[in-house]
């Protein structure tokens, strides 16, 4: 499965994948957000999960390439049985790319085409994303992309290890939103 924008490749994941992957979840500017680096082990089994979720939905987190080199993901998941917050389970769109891909709007081109893809191909009727309330980077794509601030779903994080009770900010955008933004 493949998706282009204008600069981007969306695509399902390959082996290949799995060492510049584990180089940017063991990043600590990149990570800065999350409970701690990951190993390369950990990141064995996010692609794995990552793949089955696409087996299931038939979406999830895309591979992004930049200039056909990997540059991080991009995409939708389905938030699982464990994740409980007061608008979950759901299905968000979240991010993460390496260091030399930010600040060039990639991140948000590539957002924009999964709301795309979740709201025109799989017919979703909203979709969530959220960050600690510290990842100001995050949020402003949240913004760039048309979402809307849902401070009434603020939520401290149920019981992920070095998350559990952090506070999160909560952004969502509904089909009828995404089709009036979109223009």
């Amino acid at each position: 499965m493949r998706y282009r924008t204008e600069r981007l490749a969306l695509r399902t994941w390959c082996e290949d994948d799995l060492e510049p992957f584990a180089e940017i979840c063991s990043d600590p500017t990149v990570m800065e957000h999350f409970p701690s680096v990951m190993s390369r082990d950990e990141c064995v089994q996010m692609i794995q999960g990552i793949s089955e979720r696409f087996q299931e939905n038939g979406f999830g987190l895309w591979a992004v390439e930049i200039d056909k080199r990997f540059a991080g993901y991009v995409g939708l998941n389905r938030t699982g049985p464990a994740f409980t917050t007061s608008f979950a389970p759901c299905h968000e769109v979240g991010w993460r790319l390496a260091p030399w891909a930010w600040g060039h709007g990639y991140a948000s081109e590539a957002a924009r085409e999964s709301l795309r893809i979740g709201f025109q191909e799989y017919g979703l009727d909203t979709i969530y994303s959220w960050t600690t309330t510290k990842n100001v980077r995050s949020e402003a794509v949240m913004k760039r992309i048309g979402m809307n601030r849902r401070a009434d779903l603020d939520f401290e994080h149920p019981g992920t290890p070095g998350w559990h009770g952090a506070p999160h900010i909560v952004y969502s955008l509904s089909r009828d939103q995404w089709r009036e933004y979109r223009g």
